[in-house]
C-alpha cells in the first residue's frame, strides 16, 4: 500500500489479506459486503499471479465449513467474507465449531452503515452480541482509521495462543471512506498481548524436568494422551521423536488423529467412548499419564475419577492455563508452547543419560493390540462399513486426506482410516456438527490442490449441506465422496437401540426419497455410482478411487451395524462394550440401565 494515498476501506481489507499471504477467500456476496467483493476483484485483476480467489458456496455455513477445512488442512486461518444479517449469521455454528475445535478462522462480515445501526435496517442483525458468545473474539469497526490495525489484530489473536475464530464486522460506509493507510497503526490489545508473553516465556527450566523424569523413572507403564493441541501447537515432530526415543506408547483423541502416525508399532490409536479396546486397555493399565494438549473431555474421561484408575501420577502439558486441572487433577502441569517443552525435555534427558527401560510395558501394549484389535462382520451378506473403509484404507496407505460428517460413519473412519502425518484427518469434533464434512473437504482441496481428499459421510449428514456437491464440479475439484447410506441417523438410532427400547423417534429415513446418485450427477459428477453388492465392492472402490475427477459413491450398508467399542455416557472404560466380534477382557456389561440424559 501506498502511505501517502487515500485508499478505500474495503482496499484496506483486501490488502492486510494479501499482506499475510491469505490464497483464498470463501465467502457469499450480498449488499453490505460489496465494496469488499468488488475490491477483491480488482485487486485479482491486477495480481493474477497472486490472486485471492473467491469461492463461492451454496450457502454461508459451507462458507465456513470450507474455511475450517482449509484451516485444519494446512494450520492457517481460514478467510470467510459475508454479507450482513442472515449472511452473518449462518455463519454462527461453522464459528462456533472452529471455537470448540481451536481452528483459527476469520469471518469479514458486512454491516448495514453506522447510522443504520441499531434500527432494524435492512439485512441488520446484532453481529456483536450473536457472535460474542462463540468467537474468540469480535469487532465491531466504528471508526474507520482502526480499520487496517483491527484486521492486522484479527489475524493476530486467530493464530496465537490457542487458536480460533475472529469475526470482523465491517459498517458498509466504513467500507466506502477513504483511509489513508499506515502498517505502523496498531490496535490497544495490551492485556491480550502481555497474558501470551507470560505463557509464552514460560519455558521448562532444570528443576522442572527433573520433577517431571522423577516422575517418568519411578513408572513402569507410561502413557502419552495426545489431543488436537499437539496438531494445533506444531508439536507432532517433537512429539514421534520423545515417544521413539523413550518407546513410550501412544492413545489420542478424535482431534489428535495424526499427531502420532497411525501405522507405528507405538500408536494405540483413539481413546474414548469409540476408541480402539486396545487403546481404553491401556488407559486402564498404565500407571502414568501424559496429556499433551488434550483437556480430559466427556468423550474421553466421561468418570475422571475412573479414567486411568490404576495411574500414580498425571502430567499435563497445554497452552491454556485454564485447562489445567479443570477436570482431572495432575501432579505435574506445564504451561506452555508445546514444540519447546518437548525439546527441552528432550535435551534435559539427554544431558543427564536418562534412558528407563519400558520394554515389559511396549510388550503388554502390542499384545493389547493383536488380542483386542479391531474386528466386524465379515461374512454377513450385507455390505458392512467397517469394510468399505479397511478396503479404501489399503489403497491410500496413510496418504489421505479425510473429512468426515457426524455419526456412525465419523467413528468408523476414526477406527479404520491410518495417517501418516498430522492435518490429514478432518471431522467436527466437540461441536459434532452435522453436514460439516463436504464443505470441508472442499477447503481442504483448496488447501491441498495435489492430495487426495476423501469426505465420507452419512445419509443424515450429507443432507445438511448437500448443494455443496454443485460447488465441488463447479470448481473442477477431484474430491472423491463416500456416501456410506443406512436410511437414518445411524448414532442417534444406536443410541435409541440401546437406551429407548428401539423408538426410532425422528431418526428413521427409510421413507425418504433421495436418490443421492441422481442428485450427484445433476450436479456434474461425472461418476456417480450406488454399490449394493458385497462381491463387488472391490473393483468399485477400485474405479471409485482411481477416477480421475470428482466421484460419488453411495454404498448401502447395513442398517443395524454399530460402532464398536462403546464405552456408556457416565461410565468408565472398564464397562467397555466390545460387541461381538472385538475380544472384550470380560462380558460385555449391561448398559441398558444408563440415564438416557446423558446421550450426546
Amino acid at each position: 500500500m501506498v502511505k501517502d494515498k487515500s485508499i478505500t476501506g474495503s482496499e484496506i481489507i483486501v490488502h492486510v489479506l494479501a499482506e499475510h499471504g491469505v490464497d483464498t477467500i470463501f465467502g457469499y456476496s450480498g449488499g453490505a459486503i460489496l465494496p469488499t467483493y468488488d475490491a477483491v476483484f480488482q485487486y485479482n485483476e491486477i495480481n493474477k499471479t497472486n490472486a485471492m480467489p473467491l469461492i463461492v458456496p451454496a450457502n454461508e455455513q459451507g462458507a465456513g465449513f470450507m474455511a475450517s477445512g482449509y484451516a485444519r488442512a494446512t494450520g492457517k486461518p481460514g478467510i470467510v467474507m459475508v454479507t450482513s444479517g442472515p449472511g452473518a449469521t449462518n455463519t454462527v455454528t461453522p464459528v462456533r465449531d472452529a471455537m470448540a475445535d481451536s481452528i483459527p478462522m476469520i469471518v469479514i462480515c458486512g454491516q448495514v452503515g453506522r447510522s443504520s445501526i441499531g434500527t432494524d435496517a435492512f439485512q441488520e442483525a446484532p453481529i456483536t452480541s450473536v457472535m460474542g458468545s462463540v468467537a474468540k473474539h469480535v469487532f465491531l469497526v466504528t471508526d474507520e482509521e482502526k480499520l487496517e490495525a483491527t484486521m492486522r489484530a484479527a489475524f493476530e489473536i486467530a493464530t496465537s495462543g490457542r487458536p480460533g475464530p475472529v469475526v470482523v464486522d465491517v459498517p458498509k460506509d466504513i467500507q466506502t471512506a477513504k483511509i489513508r493507510p499506515d502498517a505502523n497503526k496498531k490496535l490497544n490489545i495490551s492485556s491480550y498481548r502481555e497474558r501470551l508473553k507470560t505463557i509464552e516465556k514460560n519455558t521448562l527450566n532444570e528443576d522442572d524436568c527433573k520433577r517431571f523424569f522423577d516422575l517418568l523413572e519411578n513408572s513402569k507403564r507410561p502413557l502419552f494422551y495426545a489431543g488436537g493441541g499437539t496438531i494445533a501447537g506444531g508439536a507432532c515432530e517433537e512429539l514421534r521423536q520423545f515417544s521413539s526415543e523413550f518407546k513410550i506408547p501412544i492413545v489420542t483423541t478424535l482431534m489428535g488423529i495424526g499427531a502420532c502416525n497411525t501405522q507405528s508399532d507405538l500408536s494405540m490409536r483413539m481413546l474414548g467412548m469409540h476408541g480402539t479396546a486396545f487403546a481404553n486397555y491401556a488407559v486402564e493399565d498404565c500407571d502414568f499419564v501424559i496429556a499433551f494438549g488434550s483437556r480430559f473431555d466427556d468423550r474421553v474421561a466421561a468418570l475422571p475419577e475412573k479414567f486411568a484408575p490404576r495411574a500414580k501420577a498425571v502430567a499435563h502439558f497445554d497452552i491454556d492455563p485454564s485447562e489445567i486441572n479443570k477436570v482431572k487433577k495432575v501432579n505435574w502441569s506445564h504451561v506452555g508452547l508445546l514444540k519447546e517443552a518437548l525439546s527441552k525435555l528432550t535435551t534435559y534427558a539427554n544431558k543427564n543419560q536418562i534412558k528407563p527401560n519400558f520394554s515389559i510395558w511396549n510388550e503388554e501394549v502390542q499384545l493389547l493390540k493383536e488380542k483386542h484389535g479391531m474386528k466386524y462382520n465379515m461374512d454377513s451378506e450385507l455390505i458392512q462399513p467397517e469394510m468399505v473403509l479397511d478396503e479404501i484404507n489399503k489403497m491410500t496407505k496413510g496418504n489421505a486426506i479425510v473429512s468426515t460428517g457426524v455419526g456412525q460413519h465419523q467413528m468408523w473412519s476414526a477406527q479404520y482410516f491410518d495417517f501418516s502425518k498430522p492435518r490429514q484427518w478432518l471431522t467436527s469434533g466437540s461441536m459434532g456438527t452435522m453436514g460439516f464434512g463436504l464443505p470441508a473437504s472442499i477447503g481442504a482441496q483448496f488447501a491441498e490442490p495435489n492430495a487426495l481428499v476423501i469426505n465420507v459421510d452419512g445419509d443424515g449428514s450429507i443432507r445438511m449441506n448437500l448443494g455443496e456437491l454443485e460447488t465441488i464440479t463447479s470448481y473442477e475439484l477431484p474430491i472423491k465422496v463416500l456416501l456410506l447410506n443406512n436410511s437414518g441417523d445411524g448414532m442417534v438410532k444406536q443410541w435409541q437401540k440401546l437406551f429407548y427400547n428401539g423408538r426410532f423417534s425422528g431418526s428413521d429415513k427409510t421413507l425418504l426419497k433421495k436418490d443421492f446418485v441422481m442428485a450427484a450427477k445433476a450436479d456434474g459428477f461425472e461418476y456417480a455410482e450406488r454399490l449394493t453388492e458385497k462381491d463387488k465392492l472391490l473393483e468399485t472402490i477400485k474405479n471409485f478411487i482411481e477416477f480421475e475427477k470428482a466421484a460419488f459413491l453411495e454404498v448401502i450398508i447395513d442398517p443395524d451395524a454399530m460402532v464398536y467399542p462403546m464405552v456408556g455416557p457416565g461410565m468408565s472404560y472398564d464397562q467397555m462394550v466390545t460387541g461381538e466380534f472385538i475380544q472384550g477382557r470380560n462380558e460385555d456389561p449391561e448398559i441398558d440401565e444408563v440415564d438416557p440424559s446423558a446421550m450426546f
